[in-house]
């Protein structure tokens, strides 16, 4: 991507995100966006908490009506929402590129089920090379969380994340722009 500019995102024993809020449109539902992944996490594994970290995923955060959520989870997600003083998402739908997990593999986040991933890109995937990705964001909501929706709830956000903390390990990946049509 010679001449573009991109988003640097690095972990070092640390976790971040950038969330971009979406005044959602009913008729823009694909995500699509470039990455590359330069240095992994040797020592990421989605499937535990310990493990619990990767170098990027983007996620679709949707406003899933609380009633929706399961009674345990409501009652976490409320007080989540009241010490950090802000409006978490309900559901979140992530993509990411994961070290060790094959593509196409659906984990649910080790820490809570308001987050569900669907792994894009793993060790098939060459490190230092930009991979274009398309997703229809209405679809993949429907498939992890069927469980607790018929209807698709608002798009609320869009995010840009990456951790080490868990891992207290490093690594760096970049991504391109953003689009949602």
């Amino acid at each position: 991507m010679a001449g573009q500019r991109v988003l640097r995102v690095e972990a070092q024993a640390s976790y971040g995100n950038l969330v971009h809020a979406v005044l959602e449109n009913p008729g823009q539902h694909r995500l699509s966006w470039r990455w590359r992944l330069d240095e992994p996490n040797p020592a990421a594994n989605l499937q535990v908490k310990e493990g619990d970290d990767s170098p990027i995923k983007v996620c679709a955060m949707f406003d899933l009506a609380m009633s929706a959520v399961p009674f345990v989870e409501r009652q976490v997600l409320r007080v989540a929402r009241l010490r950090s003083g802000e409006m978490l998402p309900s559901a979140s739908v992530c993509y990411g590129w994961d070290s060790h997990l094959p593509p196409g593999t659906v984990v649910t986040n080790a820490f809570t089920r308001r987050i569900r991933m669907i792994v894009l890109r793993g060790p098939e995937t060459p490190l230092h090379a930009w991979v274009s990705e398309q997703r229809d964001v209405w679809a993949d909501f429907r498939r992890l969380f069927a469980d607790e929706a018929e209807a698709v709830p608002p798009l609320v956000g869009v995010a840009i994340a990456a951790d080490a903390d868990n891992t207290q390990r490093r690594s760096l990946a970049h991504i391109g722009t953003i689009t949602l049509d």
